[in-house]
């Protein structure tokens, strides 16, 4: 007699088997934390959409099983160590690395087995992303600059056209008077008018003469103080062919500042970096997915601008390649010195760095800054839109060579001026021998001028 319990059993015990072959071939993992560690190790080089340095990582792990027949712990081998596993003779892994212009995979030793399949967990079940922020101000310190100078500029010239429309005034009533005396058919109001004008302005000529040379005066420095401001930008900030927020960059990624401007330590010039430069860090990012978004822009706006780097370096995505057709980037100079100005940022920014800080920080203690290069071009990290955030005047820089002390821990000050502190302290007992720029030759034509 057949037992259809004995047989019902036996079923449920092959589902329960065929269940638990099909389930997932890697351990479950922390898809969370996993996505903290692909951040941090992974995404130099990976994307889960998209192919990279390396491949796609979305789906990996279901992806080698179907086509390799290969389960997690090939991949955790290759993690850890794929040269050691390339050198076994492991075919799959040299096809991997031939495929992809055989570029060394960094090695991960530090990865636990749980770091991986936390990440694996993280390529395979991906959390939702996080809604897209609101919209960070921008910071109004740096946006309005200007605005004091541009309102006063305004002042002067609403005062300047006032006394422009009184001159043109007095002079056609001048001329009136003077036609009027000149002609044969002066009749007796008229002359009544042109005598009573002329006592008028007999009795009063000294307050009119006062008054037109006040007013001369003024107009004379107005137009001199328009003068002293022809060639100082302050507060210029041009459009360039590609946006570049700084704020982004310095501020909200903490990147050096002369890790693109390398030229400003070791040169008389800070160079405006090569497009080669950017494809540093964005030929592995294609796309913007920072929390960071300026008032009127997306995600979308910065991640074209990516791709115009790529179109001036002829940047194939596709095959991760050049191209070699290249498209000359005209950026627009915001900081240019004349000519006959000699000005050399390695002595500003080596020499000089601790000097300059401590000099700005104590005469604007609400604004301090922690580097030397903020002193100069503003808080460049809170620009989006950069701006010349200081006059760049010869009196602007001669008021800092004038209060800036010089870093006498500077070993090489310490020794060159060893003996000049004692004398400035003789010479100039008021200030206990305090010794700025201007003490060491800060003063001096030549300095600045060939």
């Amino acid at each position: 007699m057949i037992s259809w319990k004995k047989h019902f059993k036996q079923g449920l015990i092959t589902i329960a088997l065929l269940l638990v072959s099909t389930a997932p071939i890697y351990a479950q993992g922390d898809a969370k934390n996993g996505e903290k560690l692909f951040k941090a190790n992974c995404t130099a080089c990976h994307a889960l959409d998209k192919q990279l340095v390396g491949p796609a990582l979305g789906g990996v792990v279901a992806r080698l099983k179907a086509d390799q027949n290969l389960d997690t712990d090939w991949i955790h081998k290759w993690v850890k160590n794929n040269k050691e596993l390339r050198a076994s003779g492991d075919k799959y892994a040299n096809e991997v690395f031939e495929k992809f212009n055989k570029t060394e995979m960094q090695l991960f030793p530090n990865l636990q087995d749980k770091d991986i399949d936390d990440i694996l967990e993280y390529t395979t079940n991906p959390p939702p992303p996080e809604p897209d922020p609101v919209a960070t101000p921008v910071d109004g310190a740096a946006a309005g600059a200007s605005g004091e100078d541009s309102s006063t500029s305004k002042i002067i010239l609403v005062s300047l056209l006032a006394i422009a429309g009184l001159l043109i005034a007095l002079m056609f009533k001048i001329g009136q008077l003077v036609k009027l005396q000149q002609s044969e058919e002066l009749t007796a109001a008229n002359a009544r008018n042109a005598k009573s004008f002329a006592q008028i302005y007999e009795k009063y000529s000294v307050v009119g003469k006062i008054i037109l040379g006040a007013l001369a005066v003024f107009a004379f420095y107005g137009f001199w103080n328009w003068l002293m401001w022809i060639g100082v930008y302050k507060g210029y900030k041009p459009e360039q062919p590609i946006y570049f927020s700084h704020n982004i960059h310095a501020g909200v990624n903490k990147i050096d500042c002369q890790l693109c401007h390398s030229s400003a330590k070791y040169g008389k010039v800070s160079e405006i970096p090569s497009m080669n430069v950017c494809m540093n860090c964005h030929k592995m990012i294609p796309e913007y997915k920072g929390k960071y978004l300026e008032p009127g822009k997306d995600r979308d706006f910065y991640t074209g601008e990516i791709k115009k780097i790529y179109e001036a370096t002829g940047w194939d995505e596709a095959s991760q390649s050049y191209t070699g057709k290249t498209k000359p980037v005209q950026w627009t100079r915001i900081h240019n010195m004349p000519d006959f100005v000699y000005f050399n940022h390695a002595q500003h920014v080596v020499a000089g760095e601790q000097a300059i800080i401590s000099s700005h920080n104590k005469k604007n203690p609400d604004n301090k800054i922690d580097v030397v290069c903020k002193a100069c071009h503003g808080k460049i990290d809170t620009m989006n839109v950069v701006q010349m955030a200081n006059d760049f005047t010869m009196g602007w820089c001669i008021e800092c060579h004038r209060t800036t002390e010089v870093d006498m821990t500077n070993g090489y000050n310490q020794a060159y001026f060893s003996g000049l502190h004692d004398k400035l302290k003789k010479q100039y007992p008021s200030s206990n021998g305090k010794i700025t720029v201007s003490a060491i030759g800060g003063m001096e034509c030549g300095k600045c001028h060939y």
